[in-house]
């Protein structure tokens, strides 16, 4: 397990190029915290690290974005808005499974219908200026 502390956005977006180094081209890695904890910017940061240079939104109300750099794909989800698990099917979150790096916010509205994860990264804010940042590794080192 590692735990950092994160007091600005240069430093998450350090981190991002951090956990782009470590995380392999396939994988299922679940973002858990808060509203405003810096899920997304901190896929954004990942995104940043891999050479995406246009703009990352959150998947809020689309459910997933979905981003190919050169061969290798990344996958955004936001269940936060998912109503049941059972969605997960309808949207066919099987078929996303197979050839993607895929980060999953809110996956405990998944449950029963999400496979297991490589990583599961929290974020937890200590007051407005700090985030403290935990990885823990299940089949990827940390």
């Amino acid at each position: 397990m590692i735990e950092r502390l994160i007091t600005n956005e240069e430093e998450m977006y350090d981190f991002g190029a951090y956990l782009h180094s470590i995380l392999p081209e396939k994988g299922i890695v679940y973002l858990n915290g808060q509203l405003g904890a810096g899920k997304t910017t901190l896929v954004r940061a990942v995104l940043k690290a891999a050479g995406y240079r246009q703009h990352v939104k959150s998947p809020t109300y689309t459910i997933v974005e979905d981003y190919l750099l050169g061969k290798r794909r990344y996958l955004h989800f936001d269940l936060y808005r998912l109503a049941d698990p059972e969605e997960l099917e309808w949207l066919g979150m099987r078929d996303y499974l197979s050839d993607s790096l895929i980060f999953i916010e809110w996956a405990e509205r998944g449950k029963g219908f999400l496979p297991d994860p490589d990583l599961v990264i929290s974020l937890v804010v200590d007051n407005r200026l700090c985030r403290r940042v935990t990885l823990s590794g299940f089949s990827i080192e940390c």
